[in-house]
């Protein structure tokens, strides 16, 4: 069973404008209303493989009521726990110039946290876990480390895709993948990062440090792929970028598509590059028939 975890779940309400004018009434040309949260992608691109996944995470409200109808309408089995006060809604606006207003969401207290510690404990060594995206300043900082550790003892296979020192700090207890992408990691480290070379270099410094298998996206230029069996570079497909959001989160659906089938790493990883550049190509999240379409045109080499 693969599973995803989304902290801070948020309705995604998409709006366009012609021409925006601050302090003015302003006419929407149209409007959708996505859930949205890194974990919550994840699960609508696999349930779009047909890859049986559960949802997990905080909900509260008519909006969190919103955001579990919408999955569960879609196939998406979903396990949310409950709590006071309203899912955020985050207000992305499409003018000439594209704004975004993100709500804060709702406060997680010590007993919703302990709640979803249990439904972790239920995992086990067949079992995936995604880890995506920020929590709410409710939520201990180490939360993500909190809820590896009891990974690690359950050998339960977890995917992190966070930046900065919330990445870093998990990697002690050796994360099945990971996922920054080339901007993120010259983060990490502090420097402006160039080259192909310069990647793999300082990708493997976060091998060094427990990751197991890390994928570095690097947007025009494909991907690439550290593990055990080497260095591996996906190609990117030639097409034109609709829409970024959710690119990361499709990568990773169609990664762990891939690999929870076959267990073949580079297979895997030619999944999860054709399903990013799909959802990139796209103005909602990749479907299959999309994916499948771009596999002939990416081609995997051994570096």
């Amino acid at each position: 069973m693969i599973c995803t975890v989304t902290f801070n779940p948020s309705i995604d309400y998409v709006i366009k404008v012609d021409d925006f004018k601050p302090a003015a009434v302003n006419r929407v040309v149209s409007e959708n209303k996505y859930p949205g949260g890194k974990g919550i992608n994840v699960s609508r691109v696999l349930n779009n493989f047909g890859i049986k996944n559960t949802a997990l995470g905080f909900i509260g409200g008519f909006t969190g009521e919103f955001i579990k109808n919408s999955l569960q309408n879609e196939g998406v089995c979903t396990d949310f726990i409950e709590v006071n006060g309203d899912t955020r809604i985050n207000v992305k606006l499409k003018s000439k110039e594209e704004t975004e207003i993100n709500g804060a969401g709702p406060i997680v207290k010590e007993e919703d946290l302990n709640r979803l510690f249990e439904k972790v404990k239920a995992l086990n060594s067949d079992d995936y876990l995604v880890l995506a995206g920020n929590v709410q300043k409710s939520l201990p900082a180490n939360v993500y480390s909190l809820i590896q550790e009891i990974c690690l003892n359950k050998k339960v296979k977890v995917i992190v895709d966070t930046t900065g020192e919330a990445l870093t700090s998990t990697l002690k207890y050796k994360p099945f993948l990971i996922k920054p992408n080339n901007h993120e990691l010259g983060e990490i480290f502090g420097v402006e990062i160039e080259t192909t070379e310069e990647i793999i270099r300082y990708a493997q410094k976060l091998r060094d440090m427990g990751a197991e298998n890390i994928i570095i996206s690097m947007a025009s230029k494909g991907a690439l792929l550290l593990c055990n069996e080497g260095v591996y570079q996906a190609s990117a497909p030639k097409g034109t970028v609709k829409n970024s959001v959710g690119a990361g989160d499709s990568m990773i659906a169609g990664f762990l598509a891939g690999y929870s089938q076959n267990l073949n790493l580079v297979e895997a990883l030619k999944y999860g590059a054709a399903s990013g550049s799909a959802t990139a190509f796209s103005m909602d999240l990749c479907k299959k028939q999309q994916v499948e379409a771009l596999l002939k045109e990416i081609n995997i080499t051994k570096i």
